[in-house]
């Protein structure tokens, strides 16, 4: 290979990006200034095609026929014809047009369903094989710390366990489809100062390892994910894109990952523009191949003119370049490209369903099993005989019910008059077809000032005998929404005048029923104490409005759980469960920040016991498993799931450690007055965390277990000991819980 071949295997090309200034990436348009055509561009090859269906609105045969096309002139007019790996957004389905889109990975979360979400991971990797699509930027893996962060949305909780079981699942389901999962954004970027996106990271080596880290461990060694992207942020001062410690040895060395690893969009070129750790882009390239960074998406900035002339005048080892190139090389082996021709054409002129029968039932399982009810003074259900207010600015809204990946809010804002090409029935008219008598006032926007629909509001309250307010966020990006990447925010008070428009709802005197359509937890402690119930669901995508009229009319039994603590405010942040005992409330501070709920926390239609919590030695190895035992049985009236989760506290260890930690969980789903038993098999390994010399250990010692309805509620207990040496964990030592029901 020449090395203008060399340097196009590790490149991608966005064709059209920044057209229209359509801007969906940081600094796109800048950076997109003066792109070359295709056929110049790609005449010595290519390594990726950069979202030839989630860049506009395009019909999907019409784009599967041109990305076919596309790589057949690479295979006649190259030299080598090697065709490109073709890479799209899919973090809630492929972000493409008619495309069906899915809850978002807060709901996932709140699902606690891995074996949903594997599910749905297979549907999307379908979907996109048969479109001739190899790569999927997904899932985030970034664990919450801190719930201003407009990324929020995009993540699936606040404990790593739960991200890494949850998460993998997704890698597991594309990957069992055909196509390569992406870990994203490897390391820390959720961390990062103020929750302000693209921000430096100030998190110790011990944060790092024993929050951070677990779920991309997870899903690299148990999940086999074949790509990750590197993180835009610093931690304490190195860029991500710019450390061989963390993209070479730890990930490649110590946790065996051979796969690629793929800039996050234009991150190769700010260790220049933003970081400026580097003098120029030449120097930029060289850092990101060295540290281990393989391919530079979404084009070729810096990894061709800049880092040629770095290797013809001997000031880059071509070596770093021939490393990457077998990387991606091996990778298209993989994926039956390099054997390729396109020659055929396989029905690409055939029409193409993105979004069949069998994929929005899969959507309307995950919205359903997301729903979370905060809180219910009996008022919920709704009864049919009930006349019922519907109110708010997301009662009839179509984008409130997606995140900034879906394709609703991604790119079809930069089309006006585009229709979102798939069904989404709202909350409104979801109620309309379950009840009989449904009124609607708007009352208010998302996010501005405007009170002028507050008295219609008013009135449609007043005159009901139900007022169901549906507020919340609208996600968008770079300060087009109230969350999503770049719409961040320093307040966790609803946006503009929601909250102003449900304190004059409650001031009717009417039953106030709180729906939250959000890609963040927000400060509603206030709702808790004065609304007759609140229900929470984070963007549950194109079905999510008939799983939301389901459990507000009974027809579905919430069993949602939180993945994330309700903040009891914007200044109470960055919060964690994980909190040592002085990340409490103290005598020492006038400042409690314990959330109104905590992680876990869900309510149902029917009632469960846990008890008998029972371990099956009182006395661990170290380097053992516990076995432990719980009942669970349905107490109420009607079918229920509950999400069984099994919390530990560390007593006493060398450095201070959570006051709760969720070590494993399970769905059960019971029928009235049923009870199961279950059994969690717990590695050691669960307890682990990094001793003061940075070393991943169990230590011996006294550790507490309980089982409850959330982290903070000790339902029944027991106490084990860990004896023995302390254990120094290895890359081999099991990372998971195993569980199993018994019935009967």
């Amino acid at each position: 290979m020449t090395l203008e071949e060399k340097l196009a295997q590790i490149v991608g090309l966005w064709v059209g990006a920044g057209a229209d200034g359509e801007v969906v990436a940081p600094m796109q348009d800048t950076m997109t200034e003066d792109q070359p055509t295709f056929t110049e561009f790609a005449r010595h090859g290519l390594g990726h095609l950069t979202r030839v269906f989630g860049t506009r609105p395009v019909e999907p045969a019409t784009a599967r026929r041109t990305l076919r096309e596309t790589q057949r002139w690479l295979v006649e007019n190259t030299r080598l014809g090697i065709p490109a790996i073709a890479h799209e957004e899919c973090l809630t389905g492929l972000a493409a047009w008619r495309a069906t889109t899915f809850p978002t990975p807060l709901a996932w979360g709140a699902a606690f369903d891995p074996d949903l979400v594997e599910e749905m991971g297979a549907a999307i990797g379908g979907v996109m094989r048969d479109l001739g699509v190899h790569q999927g930027l997904a899932p985030v893996l970034d664990v919450v710390r801190d719930p201003r962060w407009g990324r929020t949305e995009e993540c699936i909780g606040e404990d790593p366990y739960l991200v890494g079981t949850v998460g993998t699942a997704y890698v597991r389901g594309l990957q069992r489809s055909g196509v390569i999962a992406t870990l994203k954004h490897f390391v820390g970027y959720s961390a990062s100062r103020a929750g302000r996106n693209l921000a430096p990271v100030h998190a110790g080596p011990r944060e790092v390892a024993d929050v951070l880290l677990p779920p991309f461990e997870m899903a690299v060694r148990d999940g086999g994910a074949r790509a990750v992207m590197h993180s835009y942020s610093d931690i304490d001062g190195v860029p991500a894109a710019a450390d061989p410690e963390l993209l070479t040895s730890l990930l490649r060395d110590r946790w065996g990952f051979t796969g690629t690893v793929a800039a996050d969009y234009f991150g190769v070129a700010f260790l220049h523009l933003l970081h400026g750790v580097a003098a120029d882009l030449g120097e930029a390239a060289e850092l990101a191949l060295e540290a281990g960074v393989d391919i530079e998406l979404p084009t070729g900035d810096a990894y061709l003119g800049p880092l040629r002339e770095r290797v013809e005048d001997g000031r880059t080892p071509v070596a770093l370049v021939d490393r990457a190139v077998l990387r991606v090389l091996q990778q298209k082996e993989e994926l039956g490209l390099l054997d390729a021709d396109f020659s055929a054409d396989d029905g690409e002129d055939e029409d193409v369903d993105l979004d069949p029968p069998a994929h929005r039932a899969l959507a309307r399982r995950l919205a359903e099993r997301s729903v979370v009810l905060l809180s219910n003074d009996g008022t919920l259900p709704l009864a049919p005989t009930q006349r019922v207010a519907v109110l708010g600015p997301n009662a009839d809204r179509v984008p409130a019910m997606f995140g900034c990946y879906s394709f609703v809010n991604h790119v079809i804002p930069h089309h006006p008059g585009t229709e979102p090409g798939i069904a989404v029935p709202t909350v409104l008219e979801a109620l309309r077809a379950e009840l009989p008598t449904v009124t609607f006032a708007r009352g208010c926007e998302v996010a501005d000032d405007d009170r002028s629909g507050f008295a219609e509001a008013v009135a449609a309250a007043a005159d009901a005998d139900v007022a169901v307010v549906v507020a919340g966020d609208q996600s968008g990006l770079f300060g087009r929404g109230t969350v999503g990447e770049g719409c961040d925010t320093d307040d966790l008070e609803l946006p503009g005048v929601q909250r102003e428009l449900v304190e004059a709802v409650l001031a009717t005197g009417t039953p106030v029923v709180l729906v939250l359509l959000t890609g963040r937890p927000y400060a509603v402690g206030w709702a808790l104490e004065r609304c007759a119930a609140v229900v929470q669901a984070f963007f549950p995508g194109e079905e999510g409005g008939p799983a939301l009229a389901g459990v507000l009319s009974g027809r579905v039994n919430p069993s949602g759980r939180l993945p994330v603590s309700l903040p009891r405010s914007a200044g109470a942040q960055p919060f964690s469960y994980l909190h040592p005992p002085l990340g409490g409330p103290t005598d020492t501070s006038t400042l409690d920040p314990t959330p109104p709920l905590p992680f876990g926390h869900g309510l149902s239609y029917t009632s469960f016991a846990r008890t008998a919590l029972t371990p099956a030695s009182p006395q661990i190895p170290t380097d053992g498993t516990l076995e432990v035992s719980v009942e669970v049985r349905n107490t109420g009236e009607r079918e229920g799931s509950d999400v069984v989760q099994l919390y530990a506290r560390d007593v006493v260890a060398s450095v201070t450690r959570p006051i709760a930690q969720l070590l494993g969980y399970r769905r059960v789903d019971l029928a009235p007055g049923e009870a199961v038993t279950v059994r969690f098999s717990v590695p050691t390994t669960r307890l682990a965390f990094t001793d003061r010399r940075l070393r991943r250990v169990v230590e011996p010692g006294t550790v507490e277990l309980w089982v409850g309805p959330s982290c903070a509620r000790r339902e029944t207990e027991a106490r084990v000991e860990l004896v023995g040496a302390v254990h120094e964990v290895g890359p081999d030592d099991p990372r998971w819980v195993g569980t199993s029901v018994s019935r009967g």
